[in-house]
Parts: structure tokens; sequence; C-alpha cells
């Protein structure tokens, strides 16, 4: 899977996609929920690596929501520049996540995300089409293309989870196997 800082971006997206756009954000927690409930509660917490766990990707996704509520802002008040991400992560790495019960995780990204959903819902077409230029990207971003940015960095974290899972699950067959 492409590293997120490696994609390439191309925001042409048409504005009648805005409403779709949002839906997938609502639904990242509920996905989320979704692949604990059906996890073995060890892999939760289990690194492949120097990577992060399962439950730190949950983590780092609830860390960045402060960010992604906060150009929206910028993106709205007319900032013609987003305010920058810690490219470094330091939050992430430092918060212990997987100290933490999941529950706790999912229920305080649930609660953060629908701040973020109600800002941004039922803006109108002008709303939705105001840019502000994005600090690592340096191309402007329109409040459309930002709502498509946060969608698609839940879905790579979501992908990468199912990913460690299925590595997981991968290992555990095989020493199933092996012990035969």
């Amino acid at each position: 899977m492409k590293k997120w800082f490696d994609r390439p971006f191309d925001f042409g997206l048409p504005v009648w996609l805005f409403p779709n756009l949002v839906e997938r954000l609502r639904g990242t927690a509920a996905r989320m929920e979704e692949m604990v409930r059906l996890l073995p509660p060890a892999f939760l917490t289990r690194r492949d690596g120097d990577g992060w766990s399962i439950q730190e990707n949950f983590g780092h996704l609830l860390d960045l929501e402060p960010l992604w509520l906060g150009r929206v802002d910028d993106i709205l008040g007319g900032n013609p520049h987003l305010r920058e991400a810690d490219l470094t992560n330091r939050k992430t790495h430092e918060a212990r996540h997987n100290a933490r019960p999941v529950e706790e995780i999912l229920r305080d990204f649930r609660s953060a995300r629908a701040q973020l959903i109600e800002r941004v819902e039922g803006l109108d077409e002008a709303a939705v089409e105001q840019t502000a230029i994005h600090p690592r990207l340096k191309q402007p971003m329109r409040l459309i293309d930002h709502v498509y940015f946060v969608a698609e960095h839940d879905d790579h974290h979501l992908a990468w989870a199912r990913q460690l899972w299925r590595g997981f699950e991968q290992r555990a067959d095989q020493r199933s196997i092996e012990a035969r």
C-alpha cells in the first residue's frame, strides 16, 4: 500500500458529490466499531514491526480530528492558507493509544467526528467551493477537496488496519498448520 505522504491528489470533484463525501466521513466511526467487534482483542494492540497497531491507527484518526475541524474553519473563515499538520505525528506517537481502552478511542472519535459533520453538513455550494492553500501539497483546496482528503485519510488507515488484521490471521493460520 502506498504511503500517505507519497500519494498524489487530484482535486477536481464536482460539487454535487459533497453530500456523498460527508456520508463517507459519517461512516468512519461505524466501520471502526465493526472492525473492533470482529477482531480478536489480541490483534488490536499488536504491532507489525515499527508501524502502528490497529488501535494506534484508530487513535491517530482521533488525534487528527481537531486539525480537520480547524481546516474547515480556515476555509470558511477566508484564511488564504490551511493550518499545518505535524508531519511527525508526535501526538499519536506520544498518546499511548494501546494503553487506553479501545472503546474510549471509538467513543471519543465518534464524538469528535460528529462535530466535523455538524460543521460541514448542509453547507451551500458557495461554501463548498471556498479555497485555501494546503501547506504540504502547495495547491488550492476547496472545502469539498478537504472533505475528500479527510475521507481518503480515514480509508487509508482503515485499509492499513485491515491489512494488519489479515497478516495476523495468516500468521496464526500458518502456525496452526505447522503445529499439526
